[in-house]
């Protein structure tokens, strides 16, 4: 072959009974992408999400919930139209957008919040 085919990242999928763990508890900012896989606009959003995902490793969790199987979670953010982005940072609910977002914009707001967690250590020190 003259090419080859990139493994596919697996980007953490939370759902009802995983977001406590993976995300009430991080230490690290989160992106929560909620989608359905009938959505549109979400199957544009879907491969960005996934780059993120694998580009911040270990500085971020870049996450999706699926919103069909997880009506829970759904209902507890009041989730009216996907996509829609969330970022988590501390355990708070910072940030919030609905439709696409441009990957660089994402990554701006990721890197906002990685180096805010960046002084916070270094003041601690």
């Amino acid at each position: 072959m003259f090419w080859k085919k990139k493994p596919k990242y697996e980007t953490t999928q939370v759902t009802d009974d995983n977001f406590n763990e993976l995300v009430g508890k991080s230490e690290i900012p989160v992106l929560l992408d909620f989608y359905a896989n009938w959505c549109g606009p979400c199957k544009v959003l879907g491969p960005i999400i996934d780059e993120l995902a694998q580009e911040y490793e270990g500085r971020a969790l870049v996450a999706k919930v699926n919103t069909e199987v997880n009506p829970k979670l759904s209902a507890y953010f009041k989730i009216k139209s996907i996509p829609t982005l969330m970022f988590i940072h501390n355990g708070q609910l910072v940030e919030r957008f609905q439709g696409l977002i441009p990957k660089p914009n994402l990554a701006e707001i990721l890197d906002e919040y990685i180096n805010l967690d960046l002084a916070d250590s270094d003041n601690n020190s």
